[in-house]
């Protein structure tokens, strides 16, 4: 039996018990801040109250102020704090991490600095560890397609885990894997990690094609937009390997689980694709932010930020070509500049042929 500690318990970090409790270890769920009201419920109910189930049983709670408590003893340590809060878990970590634990993370974003440099987001949350303990513990994380209902209800659930230590990952998946939540490992840190960040913009995107047949009043109409929606997933699934290209990740990694897989199960639904959709009726993003989604976190909005905001630096430097990134530099004008849906389709795919017949 292991025993693992998980530092947030929102909806993806507490479904990770589900199939940690069916191998038989010890589940700690430990409440951020934000999170009182959370663990209140699950010692008294046993009931995650956003995931509207009975969490498993064996499964224990605490409040913030008793995380020592939690972290005693415990062999792997999960960060499943949003994006938000990654820094804030860093410093939580270090002084509650042992040495010889193994952390693994299901935060995704990614950080820019001054110049447009990107960073992964468990960099970031191990950078505020002390040194000498930072390296006395292992860093992974968990990406792929899995929505958490999905998980805490037993629903065949394909994921990566990955970190640098492929020893590591062989020992966490198999705490973790059963035989409906499947593991597979990649020692492609950095491009596993930046599909999981980039894919969350994409699904932004993902609400464009429903929004626009609101505004043109077809809500309803038998023909829908799915030629527009795969044009969108097929330039941005274009862009996921140029991320690579950049940033040094695995050419193979964004054909895989961490990236079209992610990216399709992120566009079928959920905050962000919602938020696409209001966009794509002609709202201003500013309104849906503001006013229509007024205190939604919104983790892929964020990621269009840092990840968006940083190209035109990146471009300025000869880091990347004005050409490049075409449909996230619109995802970012939409989101910073209140700009409609206007998709430039003749800068995708490498561009688009000009000539037209008469």
């Amino acid at each position: 039996m292991t025993t693992v500690t998980v530092l947030g318990s929102g909806v993806m970090a507490t479904a990770m018990s589900w199939p940690l409790r069916d191998n038989g270890h010890e589940v700690r769920l430990v409440g951020t801040h934000l999170d009182r009201e959370i663990i209140d419920s699950i010692k008294e109910t046993g009931v995650h109250p956003n995931l509207d189930l009975k969490v498993p049983d064996g499964v224990r709670a605490y409040q913030l102020e008793d995380a020592e408590e939690a972290f005693e003893g415990a062999e792997v340590a999960m960060s499943g704090v949003n994006s938000f809060g990654v820094h804030w878990a860093g410093d939580q970590l270090a002084r509650l991490l042992k040495p010889g634990m193994m952390v693994i993370a299901v935060t995704k974003g990614m950080e820019a600095d001054e110049n447009g440099d990107l960073h992964i987001l468990p960099d970031v949350l191990a950078s505020k560890v002390p040194e000498g303990l930072r390296e006395q513990v292992s860093w992974s994380a968990i990406v792929g397609p899995a929505i958490a209902g999905e998980v805490a209800v037993r629903h065949e659930t394909c994921v990566v885990f990955t970190g640098l230590e492929a020893d590591v990952l062989e020992k966490l998946s198999a705490i973790f894997r059963t035989d409906y939540y499947h593991v597979w490992i990649s020692t492609d840190f950095v491009g596993c990690e930046v599909c999981a960040a980039t894919k969350n913009c994409y699904a932004f995107g993902g609400g464009f094609m429903e929004g626009l047949l609101d505004r043109e009043g077809k809500t309803e109409a038998k023909y829908r937009r799915y030629n527009y929606g795969a044009a969108l997933f097929g330039q941005a699934t274009r862009e996921l390997s140029q991320w690579m290209d950049l940033l040094g990740g695995d050419p193979e990694t964004p054909r895989g689980l961490p990236g079209v897989g992610d990216m399709f199960v992120t566009t079928m639904g959920g905050r962000n694709v919602k938020a696409g959709r209001f966009v794509g009726a002609g709202v201003p993003f500013s309104e849906v932010r503001d006013e229509r989604m007024k205190g939604v976190t919104l983790e892929g909005i964020a990621a269009i930020e840092v990840i968006g905001g940083a190209l035109p630096k990146l471009t300025e430097r000869g880091v990347v070509g004005e050409e490049d990134f075409p449909l996230m530099r619109h995802l970012h004008a939409i989101v910073a500049k209140d700009e409609p849906v206007n998709m430039p389709w003749e800068k995708f795919f490498g561009g688009e042929p000009v000539t037209r017949e008469g």
